[in-house]
């Protein structure tokens, strides 16, 4: 059995806890009281329900750190403590229209002791398939008791690339395709999936070999940020730069797959 540090425990515990109900709820999807957060940005009870029984295992494990959840906001902590990131159900969409593509997302932000902050925990969890990504800095990333290492794929060619498309409120409708325009016709194919936090695990998984996508919050990839890293891949923001929050951009891949995609990116931006 692969040993992990008991926060991995308790972040396993926390999301297989809220598991049973999100798969009921997903089984009686036509039934759930939705409320609309945005413009095409559906928020349910399943997620609201998800959300309260993950913070509950999280506080009695570490009641005085604080929390950035997707559905509650920031809640403060002791700030010389950690604070969790919590997505309970990245690929709300897909789960309200029936389509079996989503997962949890836990991340654990520490502080640096020269400034800023680091992931260095993970976990995405898929519950209708029980797969539970995971990864801690200098540790690897693991697919339950599977150590993972990006896609060794280098020509384009023979790559699947993920993305995120703009939709009703949310990116550059404009600036997306001009990447789509440059990317696909050098790629195998381009897929979109849904769920960033799953995508960014299947790049660790070598499930796919690239990914691009802006205008996503931290909770949304936290997790698969250091599971991408931890697998031997590399993720920065369009520019190359490590500063994704900031600019919200994500491109991620093994080190061919981003130096390549990072070139036709820039020339498409120019």
């Amino acid at each position: 059995m692969v040993s992990h540090s008991g926060l991995i425990t308790v972040m396993q515990r926390a999301a297989r806890r809220a598991a049973p109900r999100l798969r009921r709820d997903f089984g009686e999807v036509e039934q759930l009281q939705v409320s609309r957060k945005a413009p095409a940005d559906f928020v349910s009870l399943a997620d609201k329900r998800a959300e309260e029984t993950i913070v509950g295992e999280l506080r009695a494990a570490r009641p005085d750190w604080g929390m950035l959840l997707e559905e509650g906001g920031e809640i403060a902590g002791n700030p010389d403590k950690p604070r969790w990131i919590v997505d309970p159900l990245d690929g709300t969409s897909n789960f309200l229209h029936g389509v079996p593509h989503f997962s949890i997302s836990i991340a654990v932000e520490e502080k640096k002791p020269g400034g800023g902050t680091e992931i260095t925990q993970a976990l995405v969890y898929q519950p209708l398939t029980d797969e539970s990504y995971w990864a801690e800095k200098g540790r690897g990333a693991w697919l339950n008791e599977r150590r993972l290492r990006v896609s060794a794929r280098r020509d384009l060619s023979e790559c699947v690339i993920g993305t995120g498309m703009p939709h009703c409120g949310r990116g550059d409708v404009n600036e997306w395709a001009k990447i789509y325009a440059a990317v696909a016709p050098h790629v195998a194919g381009v897929r979109r999936f849904g769920s960033a936090a799953l995508d960014l695990a299947w790049i660790a998984a070598g499930r796919l070999d690239g990914f691009w996508e802006d205008d996503l919050d931290l909770w949304d990839v936290a997790g698969g940020l250091l599971l991408v890293r931890e697998a031997g891949g590399f993720i920065t923001d369009y520019r190359g730069a490590d500063q994704m929050v900031e600019r919200r951009q994500y491109l991620a891949g093994n080190g061919d797959v981003h130096s390549r995609l990072h070139k036709l990116i820039a020339g498409a931006l120019r």
